[in-house]
């Protein structure tokens, strides 16, 4: 089926909040439509595309069944689709885990997570309702769009019940450095929920970096800036700063009673005004602010009594004990400001703890000599971009924090580092005394940009871009063999007289681990290797790049036959001696060892693996950034120095290894089916580079099977080492 635009696909949209509140008061309820930029610029979308939107309402329960019923009469009006939530869901899903422990981590703020972290199963049964209100109503062709930290889990959970859903993501917050993101207990959790997605959209590009960063040092999973491959499935990344409504804002500002109210707010001639307007949240910087302006009045005696600071903060999550702790922080710092430098007229600081109807915002913003927006991390700030829009007159000065997403785009504001107090009183000053020539100079610079990328154009693009990721997302990737078919090859090779198995091991019968010696068979993989070698005709062959001695004490006891160091040695059965071949000592071993050993002392978590006739450097425990750095330097730098050298420099999954060249798996196939019947099935099992040898020195009709997304010759091919297990379970049920 061909993939639609976005104006003929039906746009589910899926959020935390739904775009309108309900409010229960007196036994009676109203609507009343939600405030903020997602609501404002997804409205567009979900009115054209006639989609749904997904969310929950407010708290309703304390509605009787004939209340209800109206009310979700006039949410279906709406196309609003509902997810009610017990006070208990709202305590543990969204004040608990969401704003207790990934807001803070999110936001780098270490030191906000509690010492006791809220139980993570709430979070998921939440994730999981919203995922089956969305799976309810979803019909194919639908656009499914999930947002922000509250839902992280929800892509992954759609993928699983509707394996083709179209699902893009958007993460309203940042993204924290990887050392940050792994403090999370539930890091791997939620990593996996986003992939889900096939479209995952950030604000700026330092935080996709980050993101791409944890899910390589996670996951173990090579991540770009444009995409992930994660379970033989491409994940698009992508840059979407999000926008404001500027028409909106625009006009409101050319409005009589919000000119008027400016007017009046911006007092006296001569007078300056400072803005400050923020969620009461301790991201949001007002502690520093405060006390950069109360250092802006300690140095500059002049200003007082001709410059005032309105403070608004907006309430936000005063269940939650830290906001608590900052209302009484904020509120004492204000105090002593005031106390110290008001007199008989003039106060410094007026401080507003409440919200704000849109027509006062736009009258703050318009009155406005300097605009504070100084948070000690944002995703974003759309504050920022409201007074912008908001200043048709194309005066004021904005002073931004260089900690917020917003700042790599409005590089005309005043930019300050919101820790350094000294600083951003300097900065505050600054602004003050900047003369107007400049203030519009750098106000029509502001304005350009904000007013070319608004909130409808954010959304367009994003679901431009999830269109096209959708329509690429399986171009070059490796698919696995349909369940139907690998069952009919498990049935031939079940009905053959004879089978010889040709197995590799790590990455095959066991997932990699941090270093070899980690690798050890568990009971479950010894009990089924005894149980195929016991199968009446069936010969097992385990042929790795293991040293000898590691696979005789892992798995010398079995009846097994053992093949070490991709060939060097091998032992045919159980009561036979092992067998080297006979290739001499390379000479450039020596040279090769301390070329390898003088790397991993360069590169921390690096380490040497010795074997007989050749070498291995495995950097799986490095920096995932630096150890890849380093691994393309030493693969270049070795294939360049041993170019004249019977010699091959393979670099495989986190390895590489130095090995002659007549020495390779290949070479063992005649060894091993020598004296075989003709009718003997054979299956070969692999997943790396040197697997291919192996598979290409197969007899016909042989049964070659690729584990992993790498590249292969194989014709078949399955995920991982539990599907490997699978298959080899089958092969003696």
């Amino acid at each position: 089926m061909p993939s639609a635009s976005p104006g003929s696909s039906r746009i589910l949209i899926v959020s935390n909040r739904a775009p309108v509140t309900v409010a229960v008061a007196g036994g009676e309820w109203s609507i009343h439509r939600s405030a903020g930029g997602l609501a404002t610029g997804l409205s567009g979308p979900h009115e054209r595309s006639g989609g749904l939107w997904i969310g929950w309402p407010g708290r309703t329960a304390d509605l009787d069944t004939i209340q209800r019923t109206a009310l979700d009469r006039r949410l279906a009006e709406l196309r609003i689709v509902p997810v009610d939530l017990t006070d208990e869901e709202v305590s543990g899903y969204y004040e608990g885990v969401s704003n207790e422990v990934i807001w803070p981590v999110f936001h780098s703020f270490l030191g906000r997570v509690p010492l006791q972290i809220p139980d993570f199963s709430v979070y998921e049964r939440v994730n999981q309702r919203f995922a089956d209100a969305v799976a309810a109503h979803h019909r194919p062709g639908d656009l499914i769009w999930v947002h922000d930290y509250h839902l992280m889990l929800v892509p992954r959970l759609l993928r699983e019940r509707i394996p083709d859903a179209r699902v893009g993501f958007f993460l309203h917050i940042p993204f924290p450095p990887t050392e940050v993101f792994r403090a999370l207990p539930y890091r791997e959790r939620l990593l996996e929920g986003l992939l889900g997605a096939d479209l995952i959209g950030f604000h700026t590009p330092g935080y996709l970096r980050h993101f791409t960063a944890a899910v390589t040092r996670t996951l173990g999973v090579a991540a770009g800036v444009h995409g992930v491959l994660w379970q033989h499935r491409q994940h698009r990344l992508g840059v979407f700063p999000m926008g404001i409504d500027v028409s909106f804002f625009d006009a409101m500002a050319q409005d009589e009673g919000v000119v008027r109210e400016a007017e009046e707010l911006r007092g006296p001639v001569g007078a300056k005004l400072l803005i400050g307007i923020d969620r009461l949240d301790y991201t949001k910087g007002i502690p520093r602010r405060l006390l950069a302006f109360e250092k802006l009045l300690q140095d500059h005696p002049e200003l007082h009594e001709r410059v005032r600071l309105i403070q608004v903060a907006v309430p936000s999550r005063t269940a939650v004990e830290a906001y608590q702790d900052l209302r009484a922080l904020v509120d004492g710092l204000v105090g002593r400001i005031n106390g110290a430098f008001s007199t008989s007229g003039w106060a410094p600081i007026r401080y507003l703890f409440r919200n704000l109807t849109p027509p006062e915002v736009v009258a703050l913003y318009r009155a406005a000599d300097v605009m504070l927006v100084t948070p000690i991390r944002d995703g974003m700030n759309l504050v920022a971009k409201e007074f912008v829009a908001s200043r048709g007159d194309e005066d004021g000065v904005l002073v931004l924090s260089e900690l917020t997403g917003a700042a790599g785009e409005l590089a005309e504001a005043i930019h300050v580092n919101p820790y350094d107090v000294d600083r951003a009183a300097h900065a505050f000053h600054q602004a003050l005394a900047m003369p107007e020539s400049e203030r519009r100079l750098r106000m029509r610079g502001l304005r350009r940009r904000v007013m070319a990328y608004d909130v409808h154009r954010w959304a367009q693009s994003f679901l431009h871009e999830l269109e096209r990721s959708v329509s690429t997302r399986a171009v070059g990737v490796a698919t696995v063999t349909e369940p139907a078919v690998l069952r009919g090859v498990i049935a031939r090779l079940r009905a053959a007289r004879s089978l010889i198995l040709l197995l590799d091991y790590d990455g095959t019968l066991v997932p990699f681990a941090a270093t070899p010696e980690l690798a050890a068979p568990d009971q479950e993989l010894l009990d089924l290797l005894a149980a195929l070698a016991a199968r009446p005709g069936t010969e097992v062959h385990i042929v790795s790049g293991r040293a000898r001695e590691t696979l005789d004490g892992w798995l010398g006891e079995l009846p097994l036959g053992l093949h070490a160091e991709h060939g060097t040695w091998s032992r045919l059965h159980r009561d036979q001696v092992w067998n080297r071949l006979e290739v001499a000592a390379p000479k450039w071993l020596v040279r090769v060892r301390a070329i390898l050993h003088d790397f991993a002392a360069r590169t921390p978590g690096a380490l040497v693996e010795e074997k007989t006739l050749g070498l291995a450097w495995h950097y799986r425990m490095a920096d995932p950034e630096y150890g890849t750095s380093q691994a393309n330097e030493l693969n270049l730098h070795l294939t360049s120095l041993l170019a004249n050298e019977p010699v091959e420099v393979l670099q495989g999954d986190h390895v590489i290894e130095v090995r002659p060249y007549a020495v390779n798996k290949g070479r063992l196939v005649p060894l091993i089916l020598e004296g075989a019947a003709e009718d003997c099935a054979v299956l070969a099992l692999g997943d790396d580079r040197t697997d291919q040898d192996l598979f290409a020195a197969l007899p016909v009709g042989a049964t070659a099977i690729h584990v992993g997304d790498k590249v292969s010759s194989a014709e078949l091919r399955v995920a991982d080492v539990g599907d490997v297990r699978a298959l080899l379970r089958a092969l003696v049920a």
